[in-house]
């Protein structure tokens, strides 16, 4: 599996999970998209740097 597979597989599951905690009162995939617009963290882009790879 390559390692770009392998991310995005990864980051389906944890979106997964945190659509499963979102239907409690607190919007938790909201708030992370909210978070990464603002302040764009590093880890944002290195993250999709790695699902978009071309290994």
């Amino acid at each position: 599996m390559k390692a770009s597979s392998a991310t995005r597989f990864k980051c389906a599951a944890v979106f997964v999970v945190f659509m499963i905690f979102s239907v409690g009162p607190i919007p938790i995939t909201s708030a992370l998209g909210l978070y990464v617009v603002i302040f764009r963290p590093r880890w944002f882009k290195e993250l999709v740097n790695r699902v978009y790879a071309d290994d």
